[in-house]
């Protein structure tokens, strides 16, 4: 690689082209100021394109009676009390203006009979709040988006890794001055030079050997970004599992299978023929929460009564053919293409997937600003709305609500900030960063990143305990000293290898974060399952937070803030669902 670059100034920089970096790109430009998007894929190819199922907002026009009181008591429930009692009450607050804001700029939103937005149910919610475009929501978002910037002229630059963040010391405090990447294609290096920048690079559920997300996304780039530039992490351990996703075969082993297949009738069967959800839940049976269905797939597999493609059966044979291709036609198509398998004639084989980061950058609620001066995150790479189990839906509300915040916040801090200190050196550093790791070595990063996966999901899987976590923990310090000698050299396939290192360092610092969490968490809470400490604990209630002190990860612990009043007293109000007639996706 050469040691020259260019230089791209800007008000406010955004790492990421996904829905949440898009949103904070509208706002900051409709704050007035100059921004520039960054992005990992191609713009219209976001994670955000795999999100199908619908978005939440408690708009009322199926179900009057809901409000965001009622969307907060599920929300904060669902997430097992861990949750940032500030952040979620904003979230359900604004959530209903920003998916009518998409509506103004042309989301195509499945309308009723009387064209009103239509909204359905999912999982653990009180009311019918989900706004749906078909099985293809999070693409129509992520499509209206990309329109919005593109009328508004905001640039795009895709296909370009940022390796670090440049951060100076101020007056004895952090501040971000822009970030170091470079084209994954052609290798060339820019040194982005702004006011602020807003982090929103997604989550780490690659780092498990079964993951719902692409192999080049989810890498924990985005918590290695923001853990090297001095924020902090919190919640971690917290990963949700999705309960269905396909187990061969290996090149899509992960890939979802969505719940409405047991919203449909679909029953979940193990190797002995048993419809085994009556063990764990039989009142709810397959339509119990998405955490608990994990737990009981992951059990019955462990315990020697799964497929020999270590899945459980998902069978919805039973349901008439027709009715399978008009409210399944995706399924039906995604198992005949890859299997062969007719599913209305056999059954479909299963096993859980790591699905979402619930975890992430500490950001403050109102401002989606970091430890760090000039610095803003949003979406997946950040915590604070989740705790310990997603409410299914809540994602997407999640990226445009704290989107707009977090370009708000950005582009505010860039009006008022008086200079802007630029420090070569810390440039250079970057620079040399590369250098170094664009070198000749022994290792391969991607063998090495496999065994990273391989390491999550057999010690921090779906259920953990502490004798496997500190297993886990050795073989990744492994991993660890063995990334410091990737072969790394340019190819006809461009600077790929290069990008595979750095997702290698993102996913080892995300990975130690994880476990060394999970460690602490001395109990069984929602995501975070531990044989040897199977019940919640009220002592735990509490974050793990991740912060590198001398260039090592430390874990400390934080009180979750007290609910005001009102919300105290609708949470004591709480009931538990019935989820008859009721979808969980």
């Amino acid at each position: 690689m050469k040691n020259d670059y260019r230089t791209r100034i800007c008000n406010v920089l955004i790492i990421g082209s996904g829905g949440a970096g898009l949103r904070a790109a509208i706002s900051a430009h409709e704050s007035g100021c100059e921004v520039l998007v960054i992005g990992k894929r191609i713009r219209n190819d976001a994670h955000t394109t795999l999100a199908s199922g619908g978005i939440n907002a408690a708009l009322g026009t199926v179900d009057p009676e809901d409000d965001w009181i009622q969307h907060f008591v599920d929300t904060y429930q669902e997430g097992y009390n861990i949750g940032d009692p500030k952040t979620v009450e904003i979230l359900v607050k604004d959530a209903p203006e920003r998916v009518l804001e998409l509506v103004d700029w042309g989301a195509p939103f499945a309308r009723t009979d009387e064209g009103e937005l239509d909204q359905r149910y999912f999982g653990a919610h009180t009311h019918r709040r989900t706004c749906y475009a078909g099985d293809y929501t999070g693409r129509a978002i992520l499509n209206t988006l990309v329109s919005k910037v593109e009328e508004l002229r905001i640039p795009i630059i895709d296909m370009t890794y940022v390796s670090k963040l440049l951060v100076n010391t101020q007056n004895g405090q952090k501040q971000c001055f822009g970030a170091i990447g470079f084209d994954i294609n052609s290798g060339n290096r820019t040194v982005f030079l702004s006011d602020s920048v807003v982090l929103a690079a997604g989550g780490h559920t690659r780092i498990w050997r079964r993951s719902s997300s692409r192999r080049d996304e989810n890498t924990g780039d985005a918590m290695r970004l923001a853990l090297h530039a001095g924020c902090k992490l919190a919640d971690m351990e917290m990963i949700q599992f999705h309960p269905t996703g396909m187990v061969h075969p290996e090149s899509l082993a992960g890939t979802l299978v969505t719940e409405a297949v047991r919203g449909e009738g679909g029953h979940l069967v193990n190797a002995d023929g048993r419809r085994f959800m009556e063990d764990y839940d039989s009142a709810r049976m397959e339509l119990s929460t998405r955490d608990r269905v994990a737990l009981a797939n992951y059990t019955e597999i462990q315990e020697g009564r799964g497929t020999s493609n270590n899945g459980v059966f998902l069978d919805i044979s039973h349901v008439e053919k027709e009715v399978i291709l008009e409210k399944l036609p995706r399924m039906y198509r995604q198992f005949m293409e890859s299997q062969m398998l007719d599913i209305s004639k056999d059954p479909m084989e299963v096993a859980p997937t790591a699905h979402y980061s619930m975890g992430g950058v500490v950001v403050d609620a109102e401002t989606h600003s970091t430890d760090v001066r000039g610095l803003y995150a949003a979406g997946e790479c950040t915590s604070g709305v989740h705790g310990a189990n997603r409410l299914g839906g809540n994602s997407l509300a999640e990226i445009l609500v704290f989107g707009k915040i977090a370009g708000e916040c950005a582009a505010g801090f860039s009006k008022d900030l008086d200079i802007q200190i630029r420090n070569r050196n810390i440039i250079n550093d970057a620079i040399e960063e590369l250098d170094k790791l664009t070198s000749k070595g022994d290792q391969l990063a991607r063998p090495l990143q496999r065994a990273v996966r391989n390491i999550m999901w057999n010690f921090c899987g779906v259920i953990r305990s502490n004798e496997g976590l500190e297993e886990g923990l050795s073989e990744l310090m492994k991993i660890k000293l063995a990334s410091k000698d990737v072969d790394v050299r340019p190819s006809a396939e461009g600077f790929s290898d290069l990008a595979l290192a750095l997702d290698l360092l993102g996913s080892i610092d995300s990975a130690e974060a994880t476990i060394r969490s999970a460690i602490a968490r001395k109990e069984s809470r929602g995501a975070h399952q531990r044989s040897d400490f199977k019940d919640m604990n009220n002592l735990e209630n509490v974050n793990y937070i991740v912060e590198l002190i001398d260039g090592n990860q430390s874990i400390s612990k934080s009180e979750v803030e007290r609910l005001p009043e009102l919300l105290q007293d609708a949470m004591d109000a709480y009931e538990e669902l019935s989820v008859e007639g009721r979808l969980l996706e």
